[in-house]
């Protein structure tokens, strides 16, 4: 289980992990730092593949600068993943005791890739946020975030005057055509 606390500034959706609290069931653990460390690091995967890895490729309709089929991020200076200063302020991470697997050599379980799912909450909880400021917006209509929750997507979900003047089409259903 996880649960993760986020900061949006809603006028440039820019975002920060305040706090994560992860429960993690690893059966019993044969060195539980190694299995916090695994889980810390899937979990930092996760916010990755959940708010910033976005594959960006060309099309004759969205991307026209890019030739069609092509991969447009495919470097580090245009393929974003999480780095040091995305990492939780406050990261806890506990092992569920007493959690006895004895179908499994040693009674444990998996941790490498598990945690990356966990990272959701990080997605689910800008989603809230977009929602609470959108509802003192008097803004109570549905609304999509698609994965992965960019900057760009973010901040045009915090629908304002400035998003509705900059979507003609509906900034209810805005989809940028990539993160530069």
């Amino acid at each position: 289980a996880a649960v993760t606390e986020v900061e949006l500034d809603v006028l440039t959706g820019d975002w920060h992990l305040l706090r994560v609290d992860i429960l993690m069931d690893v059966g019993t653990s044969l060195n539980p730092h190694i299995d916090i460390g695994q889980i810390e690091g899937g979990f930092m995967q996760g916010i990755g593949l959940y708010t910033m890895e976005e594959l960006i490729w060309g099309d004759e309709k969205l991307n026209k600068w890019i030739p069609p089929g092509e991969l447009f991020t495919c470097g580090v200076d245009t393929y974003k993943i999480p780095s040091f200063s995305d990492v939780p302020i406050d990261f806890r991470v506990s092992l569920l005791s007493d959690s006895l697997n004895p179908r499994a050599i040693y009674s444990s379980k998996g941790i490498g890739e598990p945690p990356v799912l966990l990272a959701a909450s990080a997605f689910f909880a800008l989603k809230q946020a977009c929602k609470a400021y959108r509802e003192q917006q008097d803004l109570l209509d549905y609304f999509t975030l698609h994965s992965p929750a960019t900057v760009e997507r973010l901040r045009m979900v915090c629908a304002d005057e400035f998003t509705q003047r900059a979507c003609v089409d509906g900034y209810e259903t805005f989809q940028p055509t990539g993160s530069y």
